[in-house]
This record gives structure tokens, sequence and C-alpha cells, in this order.
């Protein structure tokens, strides 16, 4: 008669069982211990980096918006001057109340292909690499986007943040809206801001009753606006003035102020 084996015990089971299933526990316990760590100081990092992002987004979202549809208040340059010469001349006027010549005008003498681009001018931009950087290629937009968001003076923080925002200047304003705020916000002279308050300081008119030479010469003084007068012009500010005139007729008879002047 066969002998009976005695039934296997735990203990009895071979090794390399006890070997197989350690490994899976082991592995178990490690991604516990993983998912109960505390997050690393990097990982903070970005997501407080993220957090001031959206913020900022966020911020500046409201602003454009805002500004769509009431009159920027004033900004960071005006209110260094107000405080370095103890108050500026300014004066918010709507398009309907600036002579349609001063708008052919500035765009002439800054940003002639304003209509035809959408924040950058990217033919006047290589322009610009190829003559080492010795003249501005900003547009009318970008100059909006500095004046009213941001700040003066160059850095790497302030063209990135302007590189950012003219495209998204440009899809929720209408061209006619980002000149109108050009207008109603650049220098002319020294404390003085905006068409109106240099169409008073200057010839004692209101914007809208500016001539065509008036106009010009505003527009002559806008590179320079604390070194050139349109009241008192030098040879070369005619010089400019009889140039932007010119192109101010062009823009018009070839449609590229169509963008603002249909509107």
């Amino acid at each position: 008669m066969a002998e009976k084996k005695p039934a296997e015990t735990p203990k009895d089971k071979p090794a390399s069982t006890e070997r197989k299933r350690k490994p899976a526990s082991e592995a178990k316990a490690a991604e516990k211990v993983e998912a109960k760590a505390p997050p690393s100081r990097l990982r903070k990092a970005l997501k407080w980096v993220g957090r001031g992002l959206s913020v900022v987004a966020g911020f500046y979202a409201f602003l454009i918006l805002l500004f769509w549809i009431v009159p920027p208040p004033i900004n960071l340059y005006q209110l260094s001057e107000a405080w370095r010469l103890g108050g500026i001349e300014k004066d918010w006027v709507s398009w309907d109340e600036i002579a349609p010549v001063m708008g052919r005008a500035a765009v002439a003498a800054e940003d002639a292909n304003f209509c035809n681009h959408w924040g950058f001018d990217m033919a006047a931009i290589r322009e610009a690499i190829d003559e080492g950087g010795n003249r501005g290629a900003s547009t009318i937009s970008q100059q909006v986007v500095k004046n009213v968001f941001l700040w003066q003076g160059r850095s790497y923080v302030r063209k990135a943040l302007e590189a950012v925002l003219t495209p998204v200047v440009e899809l929720v304003w209408s061209k006619q809206r980002i000149l109108e705020v050009y207008l109603n916000v650049a220098e002319f002279g020294e404390g003085v801001f905006g068409v109106q308050a240099a169409a008073q300081h200057y010839f004692g008119v209101d914007a809208k009753d500016l001539t065509d030479v008036q106009a010009a010469r505003l527009a002559a003084i806008l590179p320079d606006p604390k070194g050139r007068s349109a009241s008192e012009p030098s040879s070369f500010v005619k010089k400019m003035a009889r140039q932007h005139l010119a192109g101010a007729e062009t823009i018009a008879a070839d449609g590229r102020s169509a963008c603002f002047d249909s509107e």
C-alpha cells in the first residue's frame, strides 16, 4: 500500500513563490509612501508661478475690455510727469471730435501700414534689423499698449508683455478705437497729452477744428514732443509736416486709411 504524502504547509512551498510575491507587495508599499509624500519645492514654485501668471492675464484682460468702452483715465508716464511738473494738460475727446485729417496725418507719420497689419509691421521690423536697429519699428498699436497698459523705458519684460498684449488689443478693439486712444494719450509737448490739449496749447482751437497744416505739424512733433514745437516750427518740422500732409493724402487715396475713416 502506497504511503500518503503529507500535505504541504505554507512553509513547505518553494522559496521562489515567496520571492515572486515579495517585490509586488514592496512596490505597493512604495507607491503608498510616494502618494503621501509632499510635493517638491519646484512643484510648489511652479504652481505659484502659474497662479501669478493667471492673475496678471486676468488683470490685463479686464483692462483691455474696460478700455474698449471707457477712456483710460491716466497712465504711469502721465502720473510721473504730473508729479514732476506739478500737473499736466490732458482732455479726452471722442473720435467724432477730432479732425479727420489728424488721424490720417498721425498714421502717415507713425505707421503708414496701420490698416494692413495685426499689430506688428513685419516689413518695418525687417528694415530696422537690416539697418542695425537705428530706426524704430513700433506700430501705433504697440505704442498704445505701451502707453496705456505698461511703462516707459527699455526692458525685456516690458517688450515681452507688449508682444503678448498687442495682438489681443488688435483682436478686441477696432482700428478706429486704437487710433482714437492713441491720439488721446500721445505726448505732444512737455506735460501736454492728447490731441485736444495739444490743439489748445499750440493753436488755441479744439481738435475738431484743426486745419490740415496744423494737424500735420502736430504729427511732425510726435517723435520728439519735448524738442519740437508745432506753433513755432523749425524748418525741419515744417519739412516733415509737408511730408506728413502729402502722406495723409496718399493713404486716403490708396485706401490705407479705410479701416478708421470708414467706421
